[in-house]
């Protein structure tokens, strides 16, 4: 049984392989975020807009407070073939007690997106979810509207469970059904195996 208290230590350390490199986000991080960050598309389907320089110093000052204070593990992502920083991706909703966190709040630069480095950054936050922190359940969450976010979970083996109706509200006003999805201790062999075969072409 893990003992309260040691999931924030376990997660910041940095994890990679021959294709992605996290890093818990750190102040020298801001710039190579930005470089990446302001790019309308990628906000489409989040709760929060990054269209200029204002938004994206709050935007990044949240993360980086949020990261400090243990209240969620933000990494950067590089891109370990080029060495530049890519986007960045989560743990959220830790609930050491039960077991149980989120991995989301998941963007990449223009640049990165479609070349496999979403799937090896999950890869790598799901291994040490669930062989290092000892998670039996691990979720994720999406807009029921962003498709492009939905086939990359299915295609990871993450089982979709439910639509949350009316769930928040997004910038202009729409309310948002969110679609959740989760990885379970006992199905993590399987999942594995598939994200260690690559990525799959769509």
């Amino acid at each position: 049984m893990v003992r309260i208290g040691q999931w924030i230590e376990k997660s910041r350390v940095r994890l990679e392989n021959e294709h992605v490199v996290l890093t818990p986000v750190e102040e020298k991080d801001r710039e190579g975020w930005r470089a990446q960050a302001l790019d309308s598309d990628i906000w489409t389907h989040f709760v929060t807009r990054v269209d200029d320089d204002a938004d994206f110093e709050r935007f990044f000052d949240s993360y980086l407070t949020a990261t400090e204070n243990g209240s969620r593990t933000t990494y950067t992502i590089t891109d370990a073939a080029s060495g530049r920083i890519a986007g960045s991706m989560s743990y959220g909703n830790l609930s050491e007690a039960d077991l149980r966190l989120e991995i989301g709040s998941s963007w990449l630069g223009r640049d990165f997106r479609g070349r496999g480095v979403n799937h090896w950054a999950k890869y790598l936050l799901l291994r040490q979810a669930f062989e290092v922190m000892d998670t039996e359940r691990v979720e994720f969450k999406t807009d029921a509207l962003n498709e492009r976010a939905r086939r990359g979970l299915r295609a990871i083996g993450a089982t979709e469970e439910g639509v949350l109706r009316s769930y928040n509200v997004m910038p202009g006003g729409r309310r948002r059904d969110a679609v959740y999805y989760s990885v379970l201790r006992a199905e993590w062999p399987s999942v594995r195996e598939r994200l260690e075969n690559g990525p799959r072409r769509r």
